[in-house]
């Protein structure tokens, strides 16, 4: 909180914009669900009117741009001001459950998400920086309703001020002639294997994250794909789309073929991964069209799923000897998968 944003709530006649916000820039105590910053100075609205600011800039200069409007939510803490935080009634929702012992055959921090009070203290690493998801996620039922009507809140707050910057390419004529792709950095639990937000737990609800890319009248309208993308994949094919050399250090794939329709693919594998402590939450997941695979660094254990035969991804298969075969071929997927990210830096010259 502060910087930018707030300079700009004291320009628009916010003063006394602190009473909304936590110690220490504010002087609110934590608030839960219904937020008392009114709309009009929700960061959203800050967010779009800079992002349909510079859009108006570019349009008047007739310069060519690259911008990235990244909106904060949704996400934890639960709160949106009012009326959004009633747009959703929480006995009208269902949320995903886990099973009973789904837990039993997976890596150890996953059974301690399901104490009361667990203890990753052996977790924490000198030169370590995160610990996100380490700690208990058990939650009532009710309190999982709540949280997903305020995060589904979030979202349609959000939604229309998206809204409101692609009406702003409308106004200025520009949609035509410009590339919009949605997207965010990680999915969210809100009870699926029995898991609360996020952390280095690579299941699809993590994982697999909303992707959308509109062009009217370039890129087909109505198309839905199933074919692997990453988001490494966006700055090669940016590059592309502007008719700019992609660095050949660049671990991406050029995908504007797909999103053009004229080509299926270009993946067949991504990889995942979690780097917060040097050792202990240091791991890679390689997924293609059926299979995913976890290692974790210095680790025997894992994670193995059929995403085809069980899409649920309640089974994992990492220590079954009936899929061992199948698991070391994986495994050399993965080793070969990074392999062919690293850089030639330099063509050899001589053959000494």
């Amino acid at each position: 909180m502060g910087q930018h944003y707030a300079l700009w709530m004291e320009e628009k006649g916010f003063k006394d914009w602190r009473k909304c916000f936590w110690k220490p820039a504010g002087t609110a105590d934590r608030q839960k669900y219904t937020w008392n910053l009114p709309e009009e100075f929700h960061y959203d609205a800050w967010i779009t009117e800079r992002t349909n600011a510079l859009l108006e800039q570019y349009k008047k200069n007739d310069d060519n741009f690259f911008l990235w409007a990244s909106f904060l939510d949704p996400h934890p803490p639960y709160l949106v001001p009012e009326p959004w935080d009633k747009m959703y009634d929480p006995d009208q929702l269902t949320v995903s459950e886990g099973r009973e012992g789904e837990h039993a055959r997976n890596p150890p921090h996953f059974q301690l998400t399901q104490q009361v009070k667990p203890d990753f203290t052996p977790w924490r690493e000198p030169g370590g920086n995160g610990m996100h998801g380490f700690g208990s996620h058990l939650k009532s039922r009710e309190e999982k309703l709540k949280n997903l009507a305020i995060y589904y809140g979030m979202i349609s707050l959000m939604d229309k001020y998206i809204g409101k910057i692609l009406d702003k390419l409308e106004e200025l004529g520009l949609t035509a002639e410009t590339l919009i792709v949605f997207t965010t950095d990680h999915g969210h639990f809100y009870g699926q294997h029995n898991l609360t937000a996020k952390g280095a737990f690579h299941y699809e609800d993590m994982i697999k994250v909303p992707f959308i890319v509109s062009m009217p009248g370039t890129v087909p309208e109505g198309r839905r794909s199933s074919t692997l993308q990453s988001l490494v994949d966006l700055a090669p094919s940016f590059l592309s789309w502007a008719g700019i050399e992609i660095p050949r250090t660049m671990s991406g794939l050029d995908q504007k073929e797909v999103w053009l329709g004229t080509r299926e693919k270009v993946r067949d594998h991504i990889i995942v991964e979690n780097r917060h402590q040097p050792t202990t939450i240091h791991l890679k997941t390689y997924v293609d069209d059926r299979y995913k695979i976890t290692v974790y660094f210095k680790h025997d254990y894992g994670g193995f799923f059929d995403l085809q035969e069980d899409p649920g991804e309640f089974n994992n298969l990492w220590d079954d000897p009936a899929t061992a075969d199948l698991k070391r071929a994986l495994l050399l997927k993965l080793i070969h998968a990074e392999m062919g990210n690293e850089p030639i830096w330099m063509p050899r010259v001589w053959g000494a």
